[in-house]
């Protein structure tokens, strides 16, 4: 490893003195250069060939037509390229075959995943860089048909936003169709806040379904209610709505009911990030204009996997808060539920690392003066130990499991503590998200705020 320093020190010392640093530099130059910096960088790394400066962010993506240089024989072919094109090459070690690859690389602004995504997935690319973030983001995935209600407790914990948030994000890469929005928190601001949501980030039209006879009082941790009643100092709205101050939402269970109705048989996946009193009262529910079919024949027909937010598992035995709040409607729910319907638990403990703070949040979101997360972050106090919770059940929803690492299979009672008891079964019906390291929690969060810097 010291003598390929040495070499590359070598030689840009060579060059600067002879006044050739100002100048373009030969193939011959770069070919040496960029052999001896796949040496000291075996972790990978992404240089300007025209000033053999590293850039400090962007996404990285590489081109087809330099795939599969791994020789120094093949550098001139990718210096070409890059010259041609981008002026960016490339490199990382592949340690499934010991070798290291070089690419001709395009840079695209680190708000400008969509756009960087597509180009990965044009070039057959299955993974593009963050190189701000050093994070791999996973691009060559199969365009699946995920069809997802997101059932949320909209309007206390800020965590509901950033779910919200990032599938509208997958939603731009075509990763997932969010068919409703069901708010399982009673009163029509909190529903107001998805209308909200549902504008900003560019899909106005998503059905929206409120609950109005759950749980009569849940504890707000942070009172961003009124965000959508937001005015300038000259009292024009802030935020543009679908639904007026007196417009309404058609009630939560029957949105299910319409919504299930309309998808192909076990097509729909629900992202449970908050109280399962909605879904309760969906498992009740009788025929109507929407389906003859009961409730529980319904869901048994038309979902294929609920990514609930909530549980307790381990060595553990306490109550779950979300399954706890509104207990009566909780047991209902477990008791009610298909055994045909998978269900992948999210426990408080895998989100409890990832502190998305404050400062950050704001910060991340400089880009504009004008955003509902934003907004809620300048005006209230979100320092109140409020964790990347809910988007845990997000991601794994859009981006599968091999994502986490889950918890063989099993069934899942609740007691009327609202204590969560796993019992193992290869037959069973249940999973749970287990704690990761260090390491994937530094990842994720830095995943979330890749999607909150996109616009």
């Amino acid at each position: 490893m010291k003598s390929f320093r040495f070499l590359l020190l070598s030689l840009l010392m060579t060059l600067s003195l002879s006044g050739f640093a100002q100048q373009r530099f030969s193939d011959k130059d770069l070919v040496n250069i960029l052999w001896a910096m796949g040496q000291m960088y075996p972790q990978g790394f992404t240089i300007d060939i025209n000033t053999l400066q590293q850039p400090t962010e962007g996404l990285a993506v590489s081109y087809l037509a330099t795939q599969n240089s791994f020789d120094k024989k093949d550098l001139p072919k990718v210096i070409k390229h890059a010259r041609e094109h981008n002026g960016f090459v490339g490199g990382w070690y592949n340690p499934e075959n010991g070798k290291y690859y070089f690419d001709s690389t395009r840079l695209f602004p680190e708000d400008s995943l969509v756009a960087a995504v597509e180009f990965a997935r044009d070039n057959e690319q299955n993974t593009l860089y963050d190189i701000s973030k050093g994070i791999e983001i996973w691009s060559n995935y199969e365009q699946k048909d995920i069809r997802i209600i997101l059932d949320c407790d909209m309007g206390s914990s800020t965590d509901d936003l950033f779910a919200l948030m990032m599938l509208h994000r997958y939603m731009d890469m075509k990763r997932c169709n969010l068919i409703g929005v069901i708010v399982d928190r009673m009163g029509k601001a909190n529903a107001d806040i998805v209308d909200v949501l549902d504008n900003f980030y560019g899909h106005p039209d998503i059905p929206i379904g409120l609950e109005t006879a759950g749980q009569e009082v849940t504890h707000v941790w942070i009172p961003y209610h009124n965000l959508a009643y937001a005015r300038t100092p000259d009292g024009v709205p802030m935020f543009q709505r679908s639904v007026g101050d007196e417009g309404t939402y058609m009630e939560g269970y029957k949105l299910y009911r319409k919504l299930l109705a309309e998808q192909p048989d076990h097509s729909v996946t629900i992202a449970s990030i908050g109280l399962v009193t909605t879904l309760a009262r969906l498992l009740m529910s009788g025929p109507d204009e929407f389906s003859p079919l009961n409730g529980k024949d319904l869901v048994r027909a038309k979902v294929k996997d609920i990514y609930a937010m909530g549980g307790v598992f381990g060595d553990a035995v306490e109550p779950d808060y979300n399954f706890k709040q509104a207990i009566n409607f909780s047991l209902t729910f477990f008791e009610l539920l298909p055994k045909e319907v998978d269900v992948v638990f999210s426990p408080g403990e895998v989100g409890d690392p990832l502190d998305y703070r404050p400062e950050l949040v704001i910060s991340d979101m400089d880009w504009t003066d004008v955003h509902p997360i934003k907004w809620t972050y300048q005006f209230l106090n979100c320092n109140t130990g409020q964790k990347m919770w809910d988007p845990q059940a997000i991601i794994n929803a859009v981006e599968g499991d091999a994502f986490y690492q889950l918890s063989e299979r099993g069934w899942v009672t609740l007691t009327p503590n609202g204590e969560t008891i796993f019992t193992p079964d290869p037959k069973g019906n249940c999973r749970y998200q287990r704690p990761g390291d260090p390491v994937w929690c530094d990842m994720v969060l830095k995943y979330i705020r890749l999607m909150a810097i996109q616009h």
